[in-house]
């Protein structure tokens, strides 16, 4: 898990390491794993010759690239054991290996965002997680992302935000194979004396 989640280590003024998501900068390659991600197993005729014309035809968010970049880019990704290209019945199927679904999970983390509704309803969603030692660097990146996805922290494992965030929540807990003891997500109308947390998220 460490090596998919590409962490970056850097060091604080305190001296205490802050471990971060790595940001994956390439439009084309983000787009190559979300397609293959949603759209599963593909089949293209084994008896085409033209691969590259039937896989844009399949993937039409793909035809914003140049050809030759999705080309190098897809056989690239086939390379370093992402995706894997099978032959049955005259046809080749295109998906994800166990290591391309991965590291498509890692994109879909990289992008969460929290959305902010119209009107809120007056209800806070605390988080709360006890993390064992021996997973510090999931507790850690855990830790990281919940920053970026703007939560405040209320204690040293509790963590607060005042909108929906539950597939969120779920989308991280099962990236890093988290059980409901381990983290939990509750919905509370009141936390107590809350005046700085409202000032924290711009609400008064």
């Amino acid at each position: 898990m460490a090596r998919i989640c590409s962490i970056i280590k850097d060091m604080n003024t305190n001296g205490k390491h802050k471990l971060y998501f790595h940001k994956q900068k390439s439009g084309i390659v983000r787009d190559l794993f979300y397609s293959l991600a949603v759209g599963g197993a593909v089949a293209i005729a084994l008896t085409s010759p033209y691969f590259l014309v039937n896989l844009l035809k399949k993937y039409p968010t793909w035809k914003k690239y140049p050809k030759k970049k999705v080309y190098d880019n897809f056989y690239l990704l086939r390379k370093r054991g992402y995706i894997k290209l099978e032959r049955k019945n005259n046809q080749i199927y295109i998906s994800l290996t166990q290591e391309g679904k991965k590291k498509a999970g890692l994109f879909q983390i990289d992008d969460l965002k929290i959305k902010k509704p119209k009107k809120w309803d007056r209800k806070w969603r605390v988080l709360i997680f006890d993390i064992a030692q021996l997973k510090k660097i999931y507790r850690e990146a855990l830790r990281g992302k919940l920053k970026v996805l703007g939560f405040y922290q209320l204690q040293k494992s509790v963590w607060v935000h005042p909108f929906d965030c539950k597939a969120e929540i779920k989308m991280l807990k099962d990236f890093f194979g988290l059980s409901d003891r381990e983290i939990r997500l509750i919905v509370a109308e009141n936390i107590g004396e809350y005046g700085e947390i409202k000032k924290f998220f711009k609400m008064v």
